[in-house]
């Protein structure tokens, strides 16, 4: 580095030292910022070179892989059609999740789920399903599609100079003596849509969103956060 005029930062810089236990055992350099592993292009080298952290990437990765494809694609599946039943119900569907999160990350029974979910990036169940239903929403009111949904919804008139750069869908009517048309996407569609925050109501949309970027919050208050990167779509 001294040949080519350039400076290296040691502040910023790692040193992967390779060797056999005992060799490393007797390297004792304070002044060096060293690392146990550090990847190469694309590749993680470990100090042993046992690539133990490698496999170990490998098999996580194909582990999650296996469940978004298998498992999440069974639970997503028609899922919107679960909105508002029982909590007794939907607890099954989340005993499934927890049991497979557990088995990617390694993870024991004994420890919290939360944490497991939001290092894997997935979405509880109960927000799996509010985030169908706010996409298809998205969806209807960016392109008027699917028809046989569109005419389920409709756009309140604004009731003040304040909500007229938003976006207020109109709920229904419900019967208090029939508790099973709250779960109809007519009836969920504008009560989770019109919980969304100001800057995800506006009129204007942009064509080149594909998903909706939401932080929402769900029915039992609690914050969703879903961004265009995830590949959940309608």
């Amino acid at each position: 580095m001294t040949a080519n005029l350039l400076t290296l930062n040691s502040s910023k810089t790692e040193f992967l030292l390779i060797g056999l236990k005992k060799q490393l055992n007797k390297i004792h350099i304070s002044t060096l910022n060293t690392t146990h592993s550090a990847r190469n292009l694309g590749f993680i080298f470990d100090e042993h070179l046992t690539f133990s952290d490698e496999i170990s990437t490998i098999f996580k990765a194909c582990q999650c892989t296996i469940a978004t494809y298998i498992i999440h694609s069974k639970l997503d599946y028609c899922n919107s059609l679960y909105y508002n039943l029982p909590e007794s119900k939907i607890t099954r569907f989340l005993l499934i999740q927890d049991s497979l999160a557990r088995a990617v990350v390694k993870a024991p029974k004994s420890c919290h789920i939360t944490p497991v979910l939001r290092s894997l990036h997935w979405l509880k169940v109960t927000e799996r399903i509010e985030y169908k239903l706010l996409s298809l929403t998205y969806k209807i009111l960016t392109s008027n599609q699917p028809p046989y949904l569109h005419h389920l919804i409709s756009v309140q008139p604004p009731r003040s100079t304040r909500s007229l750069s938003l976006v207020t869908l109109a709920r229904p009517p419900t019967s208090s003596s029939l508790r099973i048309t709250d779960r109809s996407f007519r009836y969920a569609s504008p009560c989770l849509w019109n919980q969304l925050p100001s800057s995800l109501r506006q009129p204007h949309f942009s064509p080149s969103v594909t998903v909706l970027p939401v932080h929402a919050p769900t029915t039992s208050s609690h914050s969703v956060k879903l961004s265009t990167q995830q590949s959940h779509h309608p």
